[in-house]
């Protein structure tokens, strides 16, 4: 592969990334929730019927919710406490 082509395959990745970024982060029209705040949900979810009536820690809700976005516990921790009020 030529330098060229290189710098081309890093710009288009680069572009898909700013791309996945901006559309990870905007509301879907559907429900106004953003796709971490659905996986987050949608782990909650799973993980309930999992534990049965038994409360789902808190660290155990965030390392499922690392199984399918990248996300650091402060925002984590943000994200939970506006969906729980």
């Amino acid at each position: 592969m030529s330098k060229d082509s290189d710098e081309l395959n890093l710009l288009e990745f680069e572009r898909e990334t700013l791309d996945m970024n901006t559309l990870n982060a905007v509301p879907n029209v559907r429900d106004g929730l953003t796709r971490k705040q659905r996986t987050i949900i949608y782990c909650l979810h799973q993980t309930q019927k999992e534990f049965g009536d038994r409360m789902v820690p808190t660290m155990t809700l965030y390392g499922r919710v690392l199984e399918y976005v990248d996300i650091s516990k402060e925002e984590f921790q943000t994200l939970l406490t506006q969906m729980v009020g």
